[in-house]
């Protein structure tokens, strides 16, 4: 009965590697996005977080202030939601409206009306994928989903069964209206994250997590 037992959760784990790679989003440009004719190919992002980026040289220590737009769930034919409900995209749009303001506050004051020496910021939610709940759980604890998982952690890469969240930031000068910097960016969170596998949004959560964190990094 164990070597059965134990057979059946190798096949389990090895049926959620072979998923993985299928239910792995990969960005697009999104055409129907404002700034989408700037965006170029990124070839200085090896870890494929930000595969689309256009920049333009600023001293974003310039600025003190920031305005956040509402998030906008994309609607164009190159979406990459999937199946996802529409209250899970109303959810995860909620998340980031909020998590993005909190993080970004700690760098910049949030105001409510255009000025000197404030950013506008605009967020597009593109598209998100959910993690499969126990099944993903349980992949980092038998063989193949540890092996599989642990190889993706070193490559900064996604874990089996875990979900991922796909948006873009656009970033303008709030007096001008000046495009400062766009890009696209895929988040998840840490093959061993367990806490992100627990519910389907909590991984494409903690993706937004690990994003607004990094924006505020560029902003420093």
């Amino acid at each position: 009965m164990y070597a059965c037992s134990q057979a059946n959760r190798l096949a389990v784990a090895a049926l959620c590697v072979a998923l993985a790679g299928c239910a792995s989003v990969t960005p697009v440009s999104y055409s129907a996005i404002a700034s989408s004719s700037y965006l170029a190919p990124n070839p200085t992002d090896a870890s494929g977080h930000i595969p689309y980026r256009y920049a333009t040289i600023v001293d974003w220590r310039a600025y003190n202030k920031f305005v956040i737009e509402p998030v906008v769930i994309y609607r164009g034919s190159d979406q990459q939601f999937g199946d996802m409900s529409e209250q899970d995209k109303a959810s995860l749009a909620a998340y980031m409206q909020a998590q993005f303001a909190n993080k970004l506050s700690g760098r910049l004051t949030l105001v409510n009306q255009r000025a000197p020496n404030t950013l506008r910021v605009r967020l597009t939610l593109t598209g998100a994928t959910t993690s499969t709940p126990v099944i993903g759980t349980l992949s980092r604890f038998d063989m193949a989903g540890a092996v599989y998982n642990g190889v993706q952690t070193v490559r900064d890469g996604e874990g089996a069964m875990t979900g991922s969240v796909v948006y873009a930031v656009e970033i303008f000068d709030a007096t001008t209206s000046r495009l400062l910097s766009a890009f696209v960016s895929k988040q998840y969170p840490s093959p061993y994250d367990i806490g992100a596998t627990v519910g389907s949004l909590t991984a494409a959560e903690a993706g937004i997590d690990k994003g607004a964190d990094a924006l505020v990094a560029q902003l420093r």
